[in-house]
């Protein structure tokens, strides 16, 4: 199994990550030795996370995740895929 994350830092930011052991990397981002992001914004608190059969898909998730918004990030929390529809600039540049 593998896990893709979100977790909310400190200072109200997201971080989005990806894991074959959430338990594991939970310990090693509040111990400040998950990442350089993270270690300077603790403590950090596990906001979201899905589990995925394979790494592969787990880290899709994960890099498609780091390219949104916060706010973008914020609605798929709450409101899943369906929270998120319509979020894409083509979209938003043709409602204006």
């Amino acid at each position: 199994m593998a896990f893709t994350y979100i977790l909310r830092c400190a200072d109200g930011t997201f971080y989005a990550g990806s894991t074959v052991d959430l338990g594991r990397r939970l310990e090693e981002h509040q111990a400040g030795l998950g990442s350089a992001y993270t270690s300077r914004r603790l403590p950090v608190t596990l906001v979201w996370s899905a589990e995925f059969a394979r790494i592969d898909d787990a880290f899709g998730w994960e890099k498609r995740i780091q390219g949104w918004s916060h706010a973008k990030r914020r609605a798929f929390m709450d409101g899943g895929l369906d929270g998120v529809r319509g979020w894409s600039a083509r979209t938003r540049a043709a409602g204006r």
